[in-house]
């Protein structure tokens, strides 16, 4: 190779090196921007306590979101997990709302549900009146807080917690309000519509759908005459994800329904949240059943066309990378446009009511 081509080459070289080292500075310099952009998306206007409720002789381990500013006492919103192995945070997905709230004044607390990060107790050994009486005890011990109004504390909860809501109202007697997101009303009903949802999204065929209610009927008769996990197995086959802790869970729970319940939220401001996209919930049968249950003005009803079950934009939760993306640099914009402030609204009023 000549002196010329050698220092040609030489060159080419410098110049894809300052170019790999200008790209590698640029994309430095993205990622410290968008880390910035990460943490201040993330970062919310309230201040978190992490807490330890002992009453009753239970414990629980959660976290007391105040506004970011006084000493109160607050009025406070107590949080219900739906369905799951849910953490107090629900893995940062409550954090927006706790924002929202602390904004209109009020304080949010919420804790791991039992076995879930730390916290002793397994969740799928409660039953939908353990799951109330655990929340009247959080309550309860709230009430000796000088930051918390206990005179002001209310409820908020989503899916499964519709079986739970009604049955705190009834057991505390000086609930001053509730949010209900997609609740559930009936436990078999409610299966049977999202099995069904499920399908037609998944587009499978009338044999496939055929099958699964033969399955889903076969289970029911087990359920009803207390079957074990062991029966369970040999009358399915493939358990399909159903494990034995699971399948005594359903046992314990499957005969909820929140009908009974409901009449103890009469004359209780009640926000009821519904999405177009729910198909784990039967929207119209939950609205229909509030309705006939709760008459006269403290029902509000909120729809929200474009949410899914979990009141997220449908046009994001059905994109993984989309999803991913809004939740790391958008997480507010998760949710269906006006939820978080309707809620907020819902609280303000409440307030000055």
């Amino acid at each position: 190779m000549s002196t010329r081509s050698a220092s040609a080459s030489s060159e080419r070289r410098r110049r894809v090196v300052r170019a790999v080292l200008a790209a590698l500075s640029a994309l430095v310099v993205a990622a410290a921007g968008l880390g910035g952009l990460v943490v201040w998306q993330n970062t919310y206007d309230l201040r978190e306590e992490a807490v330890t409720v002992r009453h009753g002789g239970r414990t629980l381990h959660g976290v007391l979101a105040l506004p970011e500013q006084g000493k109160g006492p607050f009025p406070l919103v107590v949080f219900v997990h739906g369905d799951g192995p849910v953490d107090a945070t629900h893995e940062t997905f409550y954090r927006p709302m706790w924002e929202a709230f602390a904004r209109a004044g009020y304080a949010s607390l919420s804790w791991h549900k039992p076995g879930v990060a730390g916290a002793p107790g397994d969740w799928l050994d409660q039953t939908m009146d353990d799951r109330a009486r655990e929340a009247v005890d959080a309550i309860a011990w709230a009430r000796r807080r000088p930051d918390v109004d206990g005179d002001r504390i209310g409820l908020w909860g989503a899916s499964q917690a519709g079986w739970v809501l009604p049955k705190i109202a009834a057991e505390d007697g000086r609930v001053r309000f509730a949010i209900a997101v997609s609740p559930a009303v009936n436990w078999h009903r409610q299966g049977r519509y999202n099995l069904l949802a499920e399908l037609r999204r998944d587009g499978a065929s009338d044999a496939e759908v055929a099958t699964a209610l033969r399955r889903r009927e076969t289970g029911l008769k087990l359920l009803a005459r207390h079957a074990s996990y062991e029966e369970y197995l040999r009358a399915i086959g493939d358990p399909q994800g159903m494990t034995a802790a699971r399948w005594r869970f359903v046992s314990r729970n499957h005969t909820a329904d929140a009908s009974a319940d409901l009449p103890a939220l009469r004359g209780v401001p009640v926000l009821l949240v519904l999405a177009g996209h729910d198909v784990n919930v039967d929207t119209a049968e939950t609205e229909a059943a509030y309705r006939r249950l709760l008459p006269g003005p403290e029902l509000r009803v909120a729809h929200y066309p474009d949410a899914t079950h979990a009141l997220l934009r449908h046009d994001v939760e059905s994109s993984p990378l989309r999803l991913t993306l809004t939740a790391l640099c958008r997480p507010r914009a998760l949710f269906a446009e006006g939820f978080l402030d309707d809620q907020r609204r819902f609280l303000s009023e409440g307030r000055r009511g």
